[in-house]
């Protein structure tokens, strides 16, 4: 007897054929319509499920000249191996800025997974990271392992909504890692009990081996993920900045002139310190000019060796380097 689809199975088929009819034949939705037998307004929602599933996607090929040559500016001014700037997308907001690098280095995270070399990629997390991941294509790398290098918890040891290694894993069809701790311990005493199990040891020691490692940059603004995900406090965001914090890079707090602060916070992170991945090769992916000076701060430590970011973002930077607008640590 003939397997049965289900209704779910049957309309993302049928979303699929309306969408290949649409965009690849350039049939109207009144002939798909006729040609799969159901009604125009049919029609026009399994499009947008399609769409709305990932099924569809577009690209725009190359950038404009303006922004290869930021490019140019930022590779030269931080000693990067590369830089990719999505172009602005209209609204000056930090969403629309994350949306642009997402779909730029979506493209280009599919890429280098793609390559058979890389066995093993080392994930932080944050919401440009995240958002970059689910706009990721699909591709085939069943031997891909995927590995959390900081804490996968919230200080609730609730799960953080900004880890990326099951949607990589989804994207992959790789082999996901979790470090089942928090990405802050509550103290330095609690992070010391975390480090003593062996099963967080292993996991450690297999990040320390990723082929590469792709990471997020943190601020400890109020519209930083830290803050609006109770990952620190008020008063430990009052102390960062009394200390003159400007980021956050794999849970360590970095001033403006990527000089890590005296600040016991950071000593409360799990996971490796971005010393332990210096001289790697590291993927930084950052969007919104609200994040200018963790940015700088970030850069400025040298660990980063690759750079996403949004335009408006890279011109600010560009600003801060050519002396117009710097701040001073």
């Amino acid at each position: 007897m003939a397997n049965r689809k289900s209704e779910s199975d049957w309309t993302t088929d049928m979303a699929i054929r309306a969408a290949w009819m649409s965009f690849v034949g350039g049939a109207t939705q009144g002939e798909i319509a006729d040609r799969l037998g159901v009604s125009s307004a049919k029609v026009h929602r399994l499009i947008a499920h399609a769409q709305r599933e990932g099924l569809v996607r577009f690209r725009v090929e190359g950038r404009p000249t303006d922004c290869l040559e930021l490019e140019d500016e930022i590779i030269a001014a931080f000693g990067l191996s590369s830089c990719l700037i999505a172009p602005d997308l209209g609204p000056c907001d930090e969403q629309a800025a994350i949306g642009a690098v997402a779909e730029v280095a979506s493209q280009h995270l599919a890429n280098l997974l793609s390559n058979a070399s890389v066995t093993q990629v080392g994930v932080g997390m944050g919401r440009t990271l995240k958002a970059a991941v689910e706009a990721m294509p699909r591709i085939q790398r069943p031997d891909l392992r995927v590995i959390s290098i900081s804490g996968s918890l919230t200080r609730k040891l609730s799960a953080n909504p900004f880890d990326v290694v099951q949607q990589m894993v989804e994207r992959t069809g790789g082999e996901g890692y979790y470090l089942p701790v928090p990405y802050l311990a509550e103290s330095i005493a609690e992070k010391e009990i975390f480090l003593k199990q062996k099963s967080v040891q292993s996991m450690l020691e297999l990040a320390r081996k990723s082929d590469l490692f792709v990471i997020g940059i943190g601020s400890i603004e109020d519209e930083g993920h830290l803050v609006r995900r109770g990952l620190i406090s008020a008063e430990e965001q009052d102390k960062l900045r009394r200390d003159r914090a400007c980021g956050d890079l794999m849970g360590r707090f970095v001033d403006l002139n990527g000089k890590l602060v005296p600040n016991a916070l950071g000593e409360q992170a799990v996971g490796l310190h971005f010393d332990e991945v210096r001289g790697r090769r590291v993927i930084a992916l950052v969007g919104g000019d609200g994040k200018r000076n963790a940015t700088l701060a970030a850069l400025r430590t040298g660990v980063i060796t690759d750079l996403v970011l949004d335009e408006q973002l890279a011109r600010g930077l560009s600003g801060e380097l050519s002396g117009r607008k710097l701040k001073t640590a």
